[in-house]
């Protein structure tokens, strides 16, 4: 892939990054000249580099005495920093001056600013308030949240307490939140009493009122007023005496404590998609996922705290969680609720201008979605102070790439990344130090032993394969909740390849150590028994001026496997022979003629999960005439039927 970007001198020069090297060099007595001797040198001597790191990210810890790493050839079973104790709420609100640390935004157009002090004040008010209400550590506390301040407020405060938080976003139907929180048995929930979206002001008491009655663990609601003044707890039913206002909930009263817990305590429950099932709660620990946290972004994506880090997320996706942690760098963090395109595509990039935004990300599939609007956003707005943006959910292909510097800022640092809920982290990211390459990832995190393997276990380089870690990292999961034995955790990530995570990504390393995403293992396609990346085709699709987006499945068919390809047009398109060799011509010129769909159809919706991803297996179930096991993990399930009993299949 040719380089399309290059970091000037002083970009260079001024990276933590480029501190960090010096500094280890200096303390190891190392030669460490670049990137590439850092990272060989942060997976041989692993244990030293995570030691370093939390020393140049000012980690506030007893570590205790001991190695840093129990047990370093278990995977699972090594521990990090065995005998520390910390608490991760402290090292978020270790600021307390008059820097903004959240704008709030949402597509009504309000804005809230709420200071690193006043922040820290009110965390204390509600940690206060669930401790009287008789939250200790390793309750867990949910959220059924907007992305709004109070979201983060009561995680701080919840963690603080070294109490366990667990978030869905208000747009998850209620049978897709009791398969989450019902499994978990939280004692207090938060919620909105609404939220946003399109131009729409969309309830959330009566969905929480249904919850509620199914989920008798919880002894209190928070209802943040947000949609209106004064929410009407009375629509809560029966369980209307456990409400009270958020405003309410607690005074000011101790100073905040924080509890010093284990390393490896449980913080977070995040949760598969659970598109083949119910989700998997996965539960992460509060110091790996801290210190993973601060070294993605104090050193991949070089933030500062003089940055405004933006991500375009909801509460349901972990990279609300990843967003939040930009806090232990100081940095404000510009939090956005609504609709992205909402009163038009223009509407994240005028808040940018006005917010001074350094640092945007977001999806893919929004990039993909922009890009075939009328809006450019090098045009339309001053984005004088942006210098990263941030792409993750699916893979960027090429095009993308050339998209952002042609049509959102030519010089600005395109950090695809990669990694996942069951990491709450990245596996391949940026690097304020390296060029971008077009279509590829910069390359594999510190820390990570990234590699990939053929089907027989082996390290390729060049050729595709399975995307897997050979050694363990602080933010692998602390295990799944109810699975004391570990048996349905070692079943997700260790059964293919013993010992060895893996990721069930399918991939490739490049000539220069970045990394290229083909789609996920489970969705690769197989005609004639050559794999093929679904994202090879994607990018070929959505080039197209007609085609919005398109989905592939392999189809079993006369004893082998071919590709359909379904596609959603514009609303001016129609999919007619000529548009179909036109697709054809491109895969073709694209990719390989093994690539090209024998079947393309059109359909009026694509389904996806909550964070917005294709939802490949659910469709070639659905196709199959197998049951889709959890639709209730899709945003949009109804789109489904659209891929139901199609006569142009059978033939």
């Amino acid at each position: 892939m040719s380089e399309i970007w290059r970091p000037s001198p002083a970009r260079v020069a001024d990276a933590n990054l480029t501190r960090f090297i010096e500094r280890v060099s200096a303390r190891k007595r190392l030669k460490l000249r670049n990137y590439d001797d850092l990272y060989a040198w942060s997976i041989t001597r692993p244990g030293d580099f995570w030691e370093e790191l939390a020393l140049f990210a000012d980690v506030r810890a007893d570590w205790g005495t001991g190695p840093v790493i129990n047990q370093p050839d278990r995977m699972p079973g090594a521990r990090f920093f065995p005998n520390a104790r910390l608490n991760f709420a402290e090292n978020l609100l270790r600021f307390r001056d008059d820097q903004p640390a959240l704008i709030f935004r949402n597509e009504r157009g309000t804005r809230r600013e709420i200071f690193h002090r006043q922040l820290h004040d009110e965390v204390a008010r509600i940690a206060n308030a669930l401790k009287a209400a008789g939250v200790v550590a390793g309750d867990r506390v949910a959220g059924f949240l907007p992305n709004i301040p109070e979201a983060a407020i009561a995680m701080l405060a919840t963690t603080s307490l070294g109490a366990v938080w667990s978030s869905c976003s208000p747009d998850f139907g209620v049978h897709g939140v009791l398969d989450r929180f019902g499994q978990i048995a939280p004692k207090v929930l938060f919620t909105a009493d609404g939220y946003f979206y399109a131009g729409k002001s969309i309830d959330s008491l009566a969905p929480v009122a249904e919850l509620l009655a199914k989920i008798p663990s919880i002894q209190r609601v928070v209802v943040i007023p947000y949609v209106n003044a004064e929410p009407e707890f009375s629509r809560l039913g029966d369980a209307s005496s456990k409400a009270t206002s958020f405003d309410e909930f607690g005074t000011s009263g101790p100073a905040l404590q924080f509890a010093h817990l284990p390393f490896n305590h449980p913080l977070y429950i995040l949760y598969s998609s659970g598109t083949t099932g119910v989700p998997k709660c996965i539960v992460h620990g509060a110091g790996g996922t801290l210190l993973q946290h601060l070294k993605e972004h104090l050193l991949h994506t070089d933030v500062k705290r003089t940055d405004r880090l933006f991500y375009f997320t909801t509460c349901g996706w972990m990279m609300w969680n990843w967003l939040v942690s930009g806090l232990a760098t100081g940095a404000t963090l510009v939090l956005y609720d609504g609709s992205p395109f909402h009163p038009d595509a223009g509407a994240l990039w005028r808040m940018a201008q006005e917010e001074r935004v350094t640092i945007f990300g977001t999806s893919a599939k929004y990039l993909s979605a922009l890009e075939k609007s009328s809006f450019m956003p090098a045009k339309e707005v001053d984005l004088s102070s942006l210098r990263t943006v941030l792409s993750t959910g699916s893979p960027l292909l090429p095009d993308g790439f050339d998209y952002v510097y042609q049509s959102i800022k030519a010089d600005v640092l395109l950090a695809s990344i990669s990694g996942g809920t069951d990491i709450v982290s990245c596996f391949a990211l940026g690097c304020p130090i390296r060029p971008v390459h077009r279509g590829e990832i910069q390359g594999r995190g510190l820390g990570m032993s990234v590699d990939i393997f053929d089907d027989a276990g082996k390290p390729v380089r060049g050729d595709r394969g399975e995307l897997v870690c050979t050694a363990p990292f602080p933010s692998m999961p602390v295990g799944f909740w109810n699975d004391p034995e570990g048996v349905k955790y070692g079943a997700a990530y260790f059964e293919r390849f013993p010992g060895v995570w893996h990721h069930g990504d399918y991939a490739a390393l490049t000539e220069h150590d970045g990394i290229v995403i083909y789609g996920r293992s489970d969705a690769v396609l197989n005609p004639g028994g050559v794999r093929i990346g679904t994202a090879e085709i994607y990018a070929a699709v959505e080039s197209l001026d007609e085609i919005i987006e398109g989905l592939a499945i392999g189809q079993d068919w006369q004893g082998d496997v071919r590709v359909v390809l379904f596609v959603r047009l514009k609303p001016a398109a129609v999919l007619d022979e000529p548009l179909k060799k036109k697709i054809r011509d491109t895969i073709r010129a694209h990719t390989t003629p093994r690539h090209v769909p024998a079947k393309i159809i059109a359909v009026p919706d694509i389904p996806r999960t909550q964070s917005g991803k294709l939802t490949e297996l659910a469709v070639r179930n659905v196709v199959h005439g197998l049951p889709v096991k959890n639709i209730d993990a899709l945003a949009n399930p109804n789109a489904l039927e659209h891929f139901r009993n199609l006569d142009e299949l059978a033939i």
